[in-house]
């Protein structure tokens, strides 16, 4: 797999509570934004992020971001 899925060309916002968070790359996990492991022989792995602080975060859905694992706008450029 040389390309991520796309999940959904929008971000996942959501409120997030400080701790590790594991960012699904490929756009397989069921449990998105999040590795479920669905990713395994792909070739893609997860993005392990720490938040500090209680937050709302606008993770990448489109998995395409420059900005991993976080949206930069990148999906309105997908076909």
């Amino acid at each position: 797999m040389s390309e991520p899925i796309i999940f959904q060309k929008s971000p996942i916002v959501q409120k997030v509570e400080s701790g590790t968070y594991f960012w699904c790359s490929c756009g397989k996990s069921k449990n998105q934004p999040f590795c479920d492991g669905s990713h395994k022989g792909s070739g893609f792995g997860p993005w392990k992020t720490e938040i500090t602080a209680a937050k709302t975060v606008a993770w990448c859905g489109c998995k395409h971001t420059k900005n991993a694992p976080f949206c930069d706008g990148n999906h309105s450029q997908l076909p």
